[in-house]
């Protein structure tokens, strides 16, 4: 058996002057002859993403798409018609979203955060852009401290929405966004904290491993800068932020660490690196 828009591991059954078949159980599946790889004979077994091609044919390639049937991903516009826009998801034949599941009319050369799903009247691939009925915070999967995969998804006023695993939604504070963030970039961060199914996630590693990354540039900007910055624990916490890329508590916290480890020093005006850094 085998499943359209996932990977598969198939049996060659047979070749033929237009490439391998492949073994999908009730029907022979044609991988084309640009997609074999080299040595490839009867009897191996290979793993292969499945699709239709423009003639509504199954298809089988080595080729691997920027996501699968499920995930959330951030794909480019190559074209739009009255029916729908095609998107670029790293195979040669492009993705639709049809236009009934888009927001707002998508543009060519523009990117769109959209789920991939199979459509049930076709059972071909297609995405859609109306991501919240498949997102939920009833039943989490969660607890605080968890390290998590975020996606941007939308901009507040009080920093950023964002899915939590391809499942859930939290909110990334705008001082907890540990370095420049856009929509639809991909993060690693961790669960700050749970109130009922308000979630609020802050980016980078819990603790003092993200502490330890944040040591690291405080130091190579100390060096940059001829080994002194004029900031300290009485700073604007925004003036922090828009250099340092991190909130007032963590370069506090960061810099105290790097006090007792006698790598720096605090001056009146600011911190600069001990003598022998």
């Amino acid at each position: 058996m085998y499943k359209v828009g996932e990977y598969n591991l198939l049996r060659v059954k047979k070749d033929s002057d237009y490439g391998l078949f492949l073994d999908g159980g009730e029907q022979e599946i044609l991988m084309p002859n640009r997609f074999v790889p080299t040595g490839a004979k009867k009897g191996d077994e290979l793993k292969v993403f499945i699709y239709h091609d423009s003639e509504n044919r199954l298809t089988a390639t080595m080729q691997e798409p920027f996501g699968v049937v499920g995930d959330i991903v951030n794909l480019k516009a190559t074209g739009v018609t009255e029916q729908g826009a095609f998107l670029d998801w790293g195979l040669m034949k492009d993705l639709f979203v049809p236009a009934s599941k888009q927001l707002t009319t998508m543009h060519p050369g523009q990117s769109y955060l959209v789920k991939i799903y199979i459509d049930e009247q076709t059972g071909r691939v297609a995405a859609t852009e109306k991501l919240d009925p498949y997102l939920s915070n009833e039943n989490l999967t969660l607890k605080e401290l968890d390290v998590v995969d975020l996606l941007i998804y939308r901009r507040t006023e009080i920093g950023f929405v964002v899915i939590i695993n391809q499942k859930h939604t939290g909110v990334l504070h705008f001082n907890e966004a540990f370095g420049p963030v856009d929509i639809g970039d991909k993060l690693k961060g961790f669960i700050k904290s749970i109130k009922g199914d308000k979630i609020d996630v802050v980016t980078g590693l819990p603790g003092y491993n993200r502490v330890e990354n944040e040591s690291e540039k405080i130091l190579r900007l100390l060096k940059e800068n001829n080994g002194y910055l004029p900031y300290h624990d009485k700073s604007d916490p925004q003036e922090i932020y828009d250099f340092f890329s991190m909130s007032k508590k963590t370069f506090k916290m960061t810099t105290g660490s790097l006090y007792k480890a006698r790598k720096i020093v605090f001056t009146q005006t600011g911190i600069k690196l001990e003598e022998n850094e």
